[in-house]
């Protein structure tokens, strides 16, 4: 991959994904500013080779690419629409947002609208992989966006990510990545009622989940998720219950607004929301694996 002359980039948060974003890409040639609230990320983006900035003002003006790994597709917004006037101020030309958080459709349609007004390119490219994909600059990101920012902002997408897959327009790739979270939220439960049953039968749960992932009921939860992370007792993958509770609500909210009934949806959330009581929204979302309702 070759880096253009154009490398300057500002991070906008330096989270568990956004300080191995920052740092992947400052290995890779390209010149980066880091932002984030925490003095202690921006000490931590400093040693991988980032340069803090103070405040927005001073990460915004000069980069050409701008991405983003904030919570909340709202943490965004509120972002673009207060410092609108800094992107690109000192950059000169078209200055690409790549949005990395998982967000709302209708909120990166709007950001994109807003960006293209002011001559800038703005793409919703959610991505899967956790933090060691991100620090490893192996992602997968689903994007939505039109083709030719995509094609100025593919040497940072190509640093970041193995797998690159555009989906369609503005908000496509968040559809897409609130698709893969219900079913990773889903198959969370399912596999560990799965795994319940074998141990309510007799068997090992160890011995069925091998079968498992031999056989048609393997998934990446099942294959990776449970060996590492819960089985083991780890629960440290770096995805929170806050986020994958964020995700499934979100979920929820777009079948909704596009008028289907997914009542095993409706299910997968109820579980999810019940589990409040026992686990925070800080632990780690691979405990709900080893989570009992009560009453189950």
């Amino acid at each position: 991959m070759s880096v253009p002359n154009e490398t300057s980039v500002a991070m906008v948060g330096l989270g568990s994904m956004g300080l191995g974003m920052a740092g992947t890409l400052a290995t890779k040639g390209f010149s980066v500013t880091g932002f984030d609230l925490s003095p202690a990320r921006l000490e931590a983006a400093a040693a991988l080779g980032v340069r803090p900035a103070a405040d927005l003002a001073e990460a915004l003006p000069a980069a050409r690419f701008i991405v983003f790994s904030l919570p909340t597709a709202r943490d965004v917004a509120g972002v673009v629409e207060a410092h609108l006037p800094l992107i690109g101020s000192r950059a000169g030309g078209r200055v690409i947002v790549v949005d990395t958080s998982t967000s709302e459709p209708g909120v990166s349609r709007d950001l994109a609208a807003r960006l293209d007004a002011a001559g800038h390119g703005f793409l919703d490219a959610p991505v899967s992989g956790g933090p060691a994909g991100a620090a490893a600059g192996k992602l997968a990101m689903m994007i939505g966006g039109a083709e030719g920012d995509l094609a100025l902002a593919r040497p940072v997408i190509e640093a970041l990510a193995a797998h690159i897959l555009h989906v369609g327009p503005s908000g496509a790739g968040n559809v897409a990545k609130l698709v893969n979270n219900l079913l990773v939220a889903a198959h969370m439960i399912t596999t560990a009622e799965g795994l319940k049953l074998a141990a309510a039968a007799g068997v090992e749960p160890e011995a069925v989940l091998r079968v498992l992932n031999a056989a048609s009921g393997k998934t990446f939860l099942s294959e990776v998720h449970f060996p590492t992370w819960i089985m083991s007792g780890r629960f440290d993958s770096g995805f929170s219950m806050g986020l994958m509770k964020k995700d499934v609500r979100l979920a929820e909210a777009l079948a909704r607004e596009s008028g289907v009934e997914l009542p095993l949806t409706a299910e997968a959330a109820r579980l999810w929301e019940e589990s409040a009581g026992a686990l925070a929204d800080t632990d780690d979302f691979t405990r709900m694996g080893a989570f009992k309702p009560a009453g189950r």
